[in-house]
């Protein structure tokens, strides 16, 4: 299966209900686990200093232990908990949208892991492609790509 398949809506409903489903087992099991997360989609409360902020790559791992895990809450669309950040521990609520979750970890066992995207990349992929599309019909018809030509010399 192409991997552009996984990006349907549907696709995407399924594994935001499947990482919920397994964040809620973990929380009810009471077990501590990390998770690997597209930082661009992450919102923190207060904001992060910017030096703290450009530090995270651009995927990062947060580990939901101590205070972190007894903090943590979960609801259809989001992975919150309170951490500190930096040397000097700056404390703030971390927002994480449940699709932009793309692995967990219990201990350095990977036990799921995200294919789709966050509805936003779908709607942006989408256009892209529909953009290739009518660019594709218009260069069907001979005389358009005549015009084309003549417009790039």
């Amino acid at each position: 299966m192409p991997l552009e398949n996984l990006q349907h809506p549907k696709f995407q409903e399924l594994m935001q209900e499947h990482i919920f489903n397994m964040v809620e087992f973990l929380f009810e099991s009471n077990q501590e686990f990390g998770v690997a997360c597209e930082i661009e989609h992450v919102a923190f409360e207060p904001e992060l200093p910017s030096k703290i902020q450009k530090s995270l790559p651009e995927v990062t791992l947060f580990m939901l232990a101590n205070y972190s895990f007894e903090s943590a809450a979960l609801n259809e669309e989001y992975l919150e908990f309170e951490a500190g950040f930096g040397s000097e521990n700056f404390g703030s609520l971390v927002q994480i949208p449940i699709l932009a979750i793309k692995q967990i970890f219990v201990g350095e066992y990977p036990i799921l892991i995200n294919l789709a995207s966050m509805p936003e990349e779908m709607e942006e992929m989408e256009e892209m492609e529909e953009e290739i599309d009518s660019m594709s019909v218009l260069l069907k018809n001979p005389e358009n790509a005549k015009l084309l030509k003549k417009r790039k010399q």
